[in-house]
């Protein structure tokens, strides 16, 4: 049986500096170093994102960042998903996506939520309501295929 985390969304200017480096560490650590892919994660979309976590203790388990809509992406998005990997056979990454999924439909109030998803997580995202849309594309030498969600 799991551990029950603590969830907790953010704004990034709520965040403490510990939390901070946390995200920023865990976010490196996947998607910098495991899937050693050089890329500047600090992409300047953190500032008016919000920051779902999900901790046990101070560890940080799982997390995304909620993107609300913008003039260049008109939808409201999930992305930067991850899950400790420690942890990922744990459950915690679709417990995240739920309540990133809620979470993303209570704060902007849209129809739907759009998110760049690694292809091999086709069958997790698909399981979550998300379905595919138009052709994969490759990101950062990643396969990705472009997704919706709508309520």
């Amino acid at each position: 049986m799991m551990n029950e985390p603590i969830w907790i969304c953010k704004k990034m200017e709520e965040l403490t500096v510990s939390e901070l480096y946390s995200i920023l560490r865990l976010r490196s650590e996947v998607f910098v170093v495991e899937q050693n892919c050089v890329y500047l994660d600090a992409d300047g979309r953190d500032l008016g994102s919000y920051h779902l976590c999900g901790w046990l203790g101070n560890q940080l388990l799982a997390y995304c960042r909620i993107l609300p809509p913008c003039p260049a992406y008109p939808q409201a998005s999930i992305g930067r998903v991850l899950t400790h990997p420690a942890h990922r056979m744990d459950g915690y990454g679709k417990i995240l996506m739920q309540k990133a999924i809620k979470k993303t439909y209570a704060l902007f109030n849209v129809p739907d939520i759009k998110i760049g998803a690694q292809q091999y997580l086709l069958k997790f995202y698909s399981e979550l309501g998300f379905q595919a849309i138009g052709d994969g594309y490759l990101e950062d030498g990643i396969p990705h295929i472009t997704m919706i969600h709508t309520l």
